[in-house]
């Protein structure tokens, strides 16, 4: 089975939200699973009685719907796949992209490391990089906003 046959299988469990694929062609056998992120454990903390906040200033606490970055600021660029997030082509290189750069429509922005694969993520739309919302290195989810292009 070649390579860009297993990148397309791939892509269609990443995209489709099925959990688990499996091909054979042949001798060979192909079995694609989507690792579902492990929930974190609860994080449980005990203040000091005293510390203990009222009913009433609980109340006054603003929540927050969701740790998303904005992202009205101008158009998201999103991750196409579950991977990590490499800002460079190697450890010592430059990064593809720095904040306040102009980049065109098909200008690499960054690499998600799938599977052992380097996989180049381009600009689908042209502009200046108004943010990059990810650290080098960390993983990303698929439809993570990667940066900001204005």
């Amino acid at each position: 089975m070649d390579l860009r046959k297993l990148k397309t299988l791939i892509d269609l469990v990443e995209t489709s939200g099925i959990a688990e694929l499996e091909i054979q062609e042949g001798e060979e056998r192909v079995r694609i699973t989507r690792a579902s992120a492990p929930a974190p454990a609860p994080l449980m903390l005990q203040p000091a009685a005293a510390q203990l906040p009222t009913p009433a200033a609980m109340a006054s606490v603003p929540v927050t719907e969701s740790a998303d970055p904005p992202v009205d600021e101008g158009h998201a660029v999103k991750s196409p796949m579950v991977g990590t997030f490499y800002r460079s082509a190697s450890p010592g290189a430059a990064p593809f992209v720095e904040v306040g750069d102009t980049v065109a429509q098909g200008d690499t922005l960054c690499i998600v490391e799938a599977m052992k694969l380097m996989n180049e993520i381009e600009a689908d739309v042209g502009g200046t990089i108004k943010g990059i919302l990810v650290e080098n290195g960390q993983p990303v989810e698929f439809g993570q906003p990667l940066f900001l292009i204005a």
